[in-house]
C-alpha cells in the first residue's frame, strides 16, 4: 500500500528483471538476536511499512502468549532521524506502524513524539515496567539502512529463545491485519502516551548519581568539542552537560542537526577513526578544546580524542577508554565507599574480545570481574541477572565504543559515556594530567595491555564458511593449526562448535553459537587473538591483545611483537589475496 515500494516493483515487473526482483523478494530478512537489520526499500528483503507491520504483529502475538498483564503495562517505541525518500521508508514512519500494530490489539504504547537516543528506549522499559521496547535505528550503518531493535522487560536487549519465538511469530503472522496501513488512527486513541517530557527530566536525574565532581566541573577550563555525526545526540549531550554543571561542549556546526544523508562522512560511524572527526578537529583548533567527543548517529557509542603536547590529536580505542573509564568509575565508588566488605558485591564485565584490562584492575583491587560474549545482549543480561542477587555493576564495555556506566540504562549509552569522560577529564586536568597520562598511569599500575583490531569485508557467505572450515581443519581433518608463522599456538577456544582446549572436558565455558562464527587462539607468548564474522554487517572481524604484567615498561617492545602477530594472523589464517577479501581503509 506505499505507492513508492509499489511503484518500484510495478517498475521491475513491467521491464521483466527478474535478477532484481529475486534480490527483494528472495529471501525473508531474519530477525536475530539484534533484532532486524537491513537496507530500506521493496520486497521482503527490505526495511519497509509492510515488513515493519509483520515484524510488530508478529512480537506482538510473542508478548501476548509471555505476557498476561500486557494490556495493563504496554510498550516503548522510540526512533533515530533516518529516511529514505526513494522508498518512503523513515524512522519515525515505521515506529508509527509499529504502534498502532499494538495500538489495534489494545496495546498502551509509550511512543516517543521526537528523535531520541537508543539507551532512552531501554531506560523507559526499566523506569517505567513496560513489558518491552523497540528502537528504530541502523546506528551507524550506512544511510541507506534501518533496523528494529528490540528490548525485554528487564530492560535488557532480547537473547535466545526469544529470538526464535518472536521469528516463528513473525511467521505466522504475515497478513497484515485490518487498518494495519492507518497510523493516524493512533493520534487519537487513549492508548497512545507520549514519554518524551517524563523520561528526559528522569534520565539526567538519574545518571547524576555518577556524578562526583560537581564543583570541579563548574570552575574547570577544559573546553570540549562534541559531534553528533549528523544524529540524534546534540541536544542530549548537551543537557547532560547541564546536569553535571559542566560548561556546554562547542557542537561541530555541520554535524549537529539530524541528517539521513550524513553529507559530510563517507561512513556515519566514529569507530572509523580520523576520518569521521576531520570537522571536529578544526573546530576543535579554532576554538582552543582540547578534547573532542563523537556519538554515532543513535548516540549509544562514543569516540573520543584528545590534543598531545606534540600538537598530534590521539584517538582512544574502545579497549583504551574502557580502561580510563573503569578505573575513574571504580575509583569514585571506592572513594564513596569507606566499607571494605562491600568490595566482594562490586562486579565489571566486558566482552570476550574486549581488553582484559578490567581483569587486571579487579585482581588487584578485590572486585569480581566477568567476561561475557560479544555484544550488550549479553551484557544488558548478565548485569540485571547480578543487579537481582543485590550486586552492584558498576560498569561494562565493549572494545567497540560502547560504554554502560550506568546502572539505569542496561545497555551502551554515548551519552552518559560522554559526560563521565566530561568530567574524568576536568577531574585530570586539576592534577595537571591528560587522559594519555593517565592511560599510562592505570598500565604502569595493572599491566600494560596492548590491543590491536580491524577488518576485513567479504560479501561472499561462502568463501566466509571456507575461511573458517579451512581454520578447524589446517593440519588434516579435525586439526586446529598448531602455530601462526613464528608463533606457538597454545590454547584454542571455538565458540561456532563449543570446543575449548584448556577446558579438561574440552567444552567452552561460554554459550556457543551454530549461526556465527568465532574462534579463538592463546599463543604461547602471552597474545590471544580471536576471528568473529560481524551479525549486522559484512565483515571477518579480529581482536588481539598482548598482556604483560606490571612493570614490563618496554612498550615499544610490546607493540612491535603484537604487530608481528597480527601480521602473522592476516598472511596465514585470512589469506586475504586468496580469499579476495577488502581490507579496511581509513
Amino acid at each position: 500500500q506505499n505507492p513508492k515500494t509499489s511503484a518500484i516493483v510495478k517498475q521491475l515487473v513491467a521491464e521483466g528483471n527478474a535478477g532484481e526482483l529475486q534480490k527483494y523478494f528472495g529471501s525473508r530478512m531474519e530477525f536475530g538476536t539484534a533484532g532486524l537489520r537491513a537496507a530500506m526499500g521493496a520486497g521482503i528483503s527490505h526495511m519497509n511499512d509492510l515488513t515493519i507491520i509483520q515484524t510488530t504483529q508478529g512480537f506482538c502475538r510473542y508478548l501476548e502468549k509471555n505476557f498476561s498483564d500486557l494490556k495493563k503495562r504496554g510498550v516503548v517505541i522510540g526512533f533515530d532521524a533516518r529516511a529514505h525518500p526513494s522508498s518512503g521508508g523513515s524512522s519515525k514512519r515505521f515506529a508509527r506502524l509499529a504502534a498502532n500494530t499494538f495500538i489495534s490489539q489494545g496495546v498502551p504504547v509509550y511512543l516517543f513524539s521526537d528523535i531520541t537516543p537508543t539507551p532512552f528506549v531501554p531506560y523507559t522499559v526499566t523506569h517505567l515496567k513496560l513489558c518491552a521496547g523497540i528502537m528504530v535505528t541502523a546506528s551507524h550503518n550506512p544511510k541507506q539502512d534501518n533496523g528494529y531493535k528490540v528490548y525485554w522487560e528487564n530492560g535488557a536487549q532480547i537473547i535466545s529463545p526469544h529470538d526464535e519465538g518472536i521469528s516463528q511469530a513473525i511467521e505466522e503472522n504475515q497478513e497484515p491485519w485490518p487498518q494495519a496501513w492507518d497510523d493516524k488512527l493512533i493520534d487519537s486513541s487513549l492508548l497512545l502516551h507520549d514519554p518524551y517530557a517524563t523520561v528526559n527530566k528522569e534520565y539526567f536525574k538519574d545518571i547524576q548519581k555518577q556524578c562526583f565532581h560537581r564543583n570541579i566541573n563548574k570552575e574547570t577550563n577544559l573546553k570540549f568539542v562534541h559531534t553528533s555525526v549528523h544524529g540524534v545526540g546534540h541536544k542530549f549531550v548537551q543537557l547532560a552537560f547541564k546536569a553535571f554543571d559542566l560548561s556546554p561542549p562547542f557542537a561541530v556546526p555541520e554535524q549537529r542537526d539530524p541528517d539521513p544523508e550524513f553529507p559530510t562522512v563517507k561512513y556515519p560511524n566514529p569507530e572509523e577513526g580520523k576520518g569521521v572527526l576531520t570537522l571536529s578537529f578544526a573546530l576543535a583548533e579554532k576554538d582552543g578544546a582540547k578534547i573532542i567527543l563523537a556519538n554515532d548517529p543513535d548516540a549509544d557509542r562514543l569516540a573520543v580524542a584528545e590534543k598531545q603536547e606534540s600538537g598530534e590529536w590521539k584517538v582512544f580505542s574502545g579497549n583504551e577508554l574502557g580502561a580510563l573509564l573503569g578505573w575513574w568509575i571504580f575509583t569514585c565508588w571506592k572513594n564513596h565507599n569507606r566499607d571494605t566488605c562491600a568490595i566482594k558485591d562490586v562486579y565489571m564485565l566486558s566482552s570476550t574480545v574486549s581488553s582484559k584490562i578490567l581483569r587486571a584492575i579487579a585482581l588487584k583491587e578485590g572486585f569480581h570481574f566477568e567476561e561475557t560474549l560479544t555484544g550488550f545482549k549479553w551484557m544488558g543480561n548478565r548485569a540485571k541477572q547480578l543487579m537481582d542477587q543485590g550486586k552492584a555493576v558498576l560498569f561494562a564495555f565493549e572494545e567497540a565504543i560502547g560504554y554502560m556506566c550506568c546502572p539505569a540504562v542496561l545497555d551502551k549509552d554515548g551519552v552518559s559515556a560522554a559526560v563521565i569522560t566530561a568530567e574524568m577529564a576536568s577531574f585530570l586536568a586539576t592534577r595537571n594530567l591528560s587522559l594519555s597520562q593517565q592511560l599510562k598511569a592505570v598500565y604502569d599500575e595493572y599491566g600494560f595491555h596492548i590491543t590491536k583490531a580491524s577488518y576485513f569485508i567479504c560479501h561472499d557467505p561462502k568463501v566466509i564458511q571456507q575461511l573458517f572450515d579451512n581454520l578447524r581443519n589446517f593440519d588434516g581433518k579435525n586439526t586446529y593449526p598448531k602455530s601462526c608463522g613464528r608463533f606457538k599456538v597454545s590454547g584454542i577456544r571455538d565458540l561456532t562448535t563449543g570446543y575449548d582446549s584448556s577446558q579438561p572436558d574440552q567444552k567452552a565455558i561460554l554459550p556457543t553459537s551454530k549461526s556465527s562464527q568465532m574462534i579463538t587462539f592463546t599463543f604461547a607468548n602471552g597474545g590471544v587473538a580471536t576471528m568473529r564474522t560481524s551479525g549486522t554487517e559484512p565483515k571477518i572481524k579480529y581482536y588481539s591483545e598482548l598482556c604483560a604484567p606490571p612493570g614490563n615498561s618496554d612498550v615499544e617492545q610490546l607493540k612491535k611483537e603484537l604487530d608481528e602477530l597480527v601480521n602473522a594472523l592476516e598472511e596465514h589464517f585470512f589469506q586475504p589475496e586468496k580469499n579476495n577479501l577488502q581490507r579496511k581503509t581509513e
